[in-house]
């Protein structure tokens, strides 16, 4: 007997193309093996998405959402500066299979070059904007900015290639976390 397939909504295939994005980069987002790993039809994603462009689309566009809005006003709503920053950095380094920035690095995808510029930024001038509050002038927060996005981004980049590079334990990756927050918010000499 056949198993019975599942019917699906536009965003449990956006959470299906977020996923493959995340794991296997822009060539992953595709109909006919998502709709298998959902036991679906291609039909369905049809029926919600005119194509694959418009599905990948769709799961930038959460990410964007998700991972760079939603966490910016996270963020924002705590009223110390140096506590919201310090908890971003942590946070963010701490989850390297959620870094699909760096799994979209170096694409050429005429859909994600675009949105990948702009959470790019958007984070960088976010980030900027915390230590302009912490007391930096705007050139040296906006080089702070682009050295803890470039420290998330090599983090990501380390976890998906020689884990072994990094702390292990707890109280290692607390230490490291750290020391990147000590050189980061040291004051400018």
């Amino acid at each position: 007997m056949a198993e019975k397939r599942q019917r699906l909504n536009r965003e449990d295939w956006i959470t299906a193309a977020l996923a493959a994005l995340t794991a296997g980069g822009v060539a992953a987002v595709a109909i006919e093996p998502l709709a298998a790993r959902l036991n679906s039809t291609k039909g369905s994603a049809y029926w919600h998405f005119a194509n694959r462009d418009e599905l990948l689309g769709a799961a930038l566009e959460r990410w964007e959402r998700d991972e760079t809005e939603a966490v910016i006003a996270l963020i924002a709503a705590e009223p110390d500066p140096a506590t919201g920053l310090r908890t971003l950095m942590g946070t963010a380094l701490s989850h390297p299979n959620e870094n699909l920035a760096v799994t979209l690095a170096g694409s050429t995808d005429p859909l994600v070059e675009p949105v990948l510029a702009r959470v790019t930024n958007r984070r960088i001038d976010y980030l900027a904007e915390l230590f302009v509050r912490l007391g930096f002038d705007s050139g040296a927060a906006r080089n702070r900015a682009v050295l803890v996005y470039t420290t998330y981004l090599g983090t990501g980049q380390l976890w998906r290639t020689a884990p072994g590079a990094l702390p292990a334990g707890t109280a290692a990756w607390e230490s490291y976390i750290d020391e990147i927050w000590r050189a980061l918010s040291a004051p400018a000499r």
